[in-house]
């Protein structure tokens, strides 16, 4: 597997993280940090109490900017302010079942805010790499067995996530538009976006999502209510994905032709597993007297009942493929929770985890 997060790579660069208040933002800002690299996050407030951003202290390690991705003003703002040479834009409002009560606020803040974000960073100048990180629920589900590739049509029976699936045609309007490739003649930004989804590791205290509602269950004493025992995600720990996103970043700045495209991240279709699968497996590793789980007592809107990813593009042109089984990911956001909730200091947790994955993806 090729190496991402090289300290050659970030030392010194000026990278901002748009949503670093967020769980994902927070494990990449600290990841940034760990290589050198000179990191400033635009965000809101944390969303969520408690949150990683405040439990590892992540405001003390960066250039810390609390902004609203739906004001162009700001945005443009922070930018000319950090003049960063890449940008991570993971700033998002990320939940299905939230987007339902709130679809306008999910529109604008997915859409827009991604518009404003590379308009900004087009227009400001400077910045050699722009990585969008969207979902992998961009993508028009067909309920079909087969997992989806990059080329396959955007869409989104929810408010979340067709809002991804418009950032996604946004971005590549602005790419075609404005030659945002970094190859040589053009644009020098180069432009590309992510797809993953279900992602998991410790310091996600999100409502509505199925780890870190089987955690503060666990953690109560209380029996966890699940939603749709057999729906089928492609599971990963958050250190897959961020590694993919930085080993692209990395080949982005070297100006390696084709990189300023889309691409998928998660495991192989084999791996992926139903959503009881994922609660007896990490009842089993919490152990104790981890309560079994119940059947949801409220109303459910629709969800994907079956969602896989191709990733054969980033395995054969990055040279990326995971490294967790996913049962080792569950016992690692299980030995997180357990030493933050001991007393244990959670940025230390969280680069131990980081560390702990280097050395795997380096072997």
């Amino acid at each position: 597997m090729s190496s991402a997060g090289t300290a050659t790579s970030w030392q010194g660069r000026r990278v901002l993280v748009t949503g670093h208040t967020g769980f994902k933002g927070g494990w990449l800002t600290l990841w940034l940090h760990q290589l050198g690299a000179e990191v400033a996050g635009l965000s809101l407030t944390p969303a969520t109490d408690p949150s990683l951003f405040e439990a590892a202290r992540i405001g003390d390690l960066v250039d810390h900017h609390i902004a609203d991705i739906r004001d162009l003003a700001a945005v443009e703002r922070v930018i000319d302010q950090v003049r960063p040479e890449v940008i991570f834009h993971l700033a998002a409002q990320p939940l299905v079942r939230l987007s339902y009560a709130q679809p306008v606020e999910t529109f604008a803040t997915n859409v827009l805010g991604t518009v404003h974000v590379m308009d900004a960073a087009r227009r400001i100048g400077g910045v050699a790499a722009l990585v969008c990180i969207t979902t992998d629920k961009c993508y028009e589900n067909r309920e079909w067995i087969w997992p989806y590739r990059e080329s396959d049509p955007m869409g989104g029976h929810d408010p979340y996530s067709s809002s991804k699936g418009c950032a996604e045609l946004a971005i590549a309007a602005y790419r075609r538009s404005y030659h945002l490739t970094g190859a040589a003649g053009e644009d020098p930004m180069a432009l590309a976006s992510v797809r993953a989804g279900n992602v998991i590791g410790g310091g996600d205290w999100s409502l509505d999502r199925l780890v870190p509602d089987l955690v503060r269950a666990f953690e109560q004493g209380s029996a966890p209510e699940i939603r749709a025992p057999l729906s089928v995600r492609p599971w990963q720990h958050v250190l897959e994905a961020l590694s993919g996103y930085l080993l692209l970043a990395e080949r982005m700045l070297a100006r390696a032709p084709g990189f300023a495209d889309a691409w998928n991240f998660g495991p192989a279709d084999e791996v992926a597993r139903p959503v009881g699968w994922i609660v007896e497996t990490m009842r089993a590793a919490w152990g104790g007297d981890a309560a079994e789980s119940l059947p949801f007592s409220g109303a459910v809107p629709h969800e994907a009942g079956l969602l896989k990813l191709d990733t054969s593009k980033a395995r054969a042109l990055l040279g990326w493929r995971p490294v967790l089984r996913l049962e080792e990911a569950l016992e690692w956001i299980v030995t997180w929770h357990k030493q933050v909730g001991a007393g244990g200091d959670a940025r230390a947790a969280t680069l131990d985890q980081i560390a702990a994955y280097r050395a795997r993806v380096e072997r």
